[in-house]
């Protein structure tokens, strides 16, 4: 019995992430109540605008997501399976959820090596697989007019392909493109199941203050003087309540 080649476990999951997001597009759509139009649409950003980026950034050729059939027609079917069917339950979201934290480790490894291979280095190389695995559902929430969700306020998605990412250039430079796919879309997933499991997500501006330690400076010891209230020579009476008396007058005509 042969063994299973890698190349066709990652295609199949390649595959299922843009059925899923395919999906999820269209989810979208009908909470919008667009027509079948609006659901295309939606589907074939939200699975295929990643990829597309992907390879308009790189200007390696036509995108991938054009020459091969198979990923149009796999985000039009989930676009159609979110026109027809109505996908509700705890299971079905549990499945939707499982499947697209797959894509998310697949697509960022695939765009990490497809970076590496055309020259550029590490950081920009994560940089596209981070891209290739959230672009498609930044645009999509782009076109609704509503701010995207990696940017804040959900559990950690856009984390979990950094770290894919990164693994994936770590074991690329090795020299094990295909550890490194695996790698990637074990982590990624599991990161973003748990996440999604146990509400992480990163602290937002308001959520986390950097405070200096206040010291606390010794007051001083001494108090300036007041000035003394009293008499003024050759002028009169200065009384507590600040009125004059008036020069001092010497004695009347009449005095002895």
């Amino acid at each position: 019995m042969g063994s299973t080649d890698p190349g066709v476990v990652f295609d199949a999951v390649d595959l299922l992430g843009v059925l899923t997001n395919g999906v999820l597009g269209g989810a979208v759509a009908r909470q919008l109540r667009m027509d079948p139009v609006g659901f295309v649409f939606l589907a074939v950003l939200s699975a295929l605008g990643g990829g597309l980026l992907r390879d308009t950034l790189l200007q390696v050729g036509f995108p991938v997501a054009l020459t091969n059939p198979a990923y149009l027609g796999t985000a039009i079917a989930g676009a159609a399976i979110a026109f027809f069917l109505q996908l509700r339950g705890t299971w079905t979201h549990r499945v939707l959820i499982v499947a697209d934290a797959l894509a998310v480790g697949c697509w960022a490894a695939t765009g990490t090596a497809k970076a590496l291979d055309v020259g550029l280095s590490w950081l920009p190389a994560v940089m596209i697989g981070v891209i290739t695995a959230v672009g498609g559902g930044m645009i999509r929430d782009i076109a609704v007019g509503r701010v995207p969700m990696i940017f804040g306020g959900n559990t950690l998605y856009a984390t979990g392909a950094v770290i894919a990412s990164a693994e994936m250039a770590v074991l690329h430079a090795l020299g094990r493109p295909n550890w490194g796919m695996a790698a990637a879309i074990l982590t990624a997933a599991t990161v973003t199941v748990l996440a999604r499991r146990r509400g992480w997500r990163l602290p937002g501006a308001g959520e986390w203050n950097v405070r200096l330690p206040k010291r606390d400076w010794p007051r001083p010891s001494w108090r300036p003087r007041r000035p003394r209230r009293g008499r003024r020579d050759g002028l009169g009476d200065r009384r507590g309540d600040g009125r004059d008396d008036g020069p001092v007058r010497g004695p009347g005509p009449g005095t002895p």
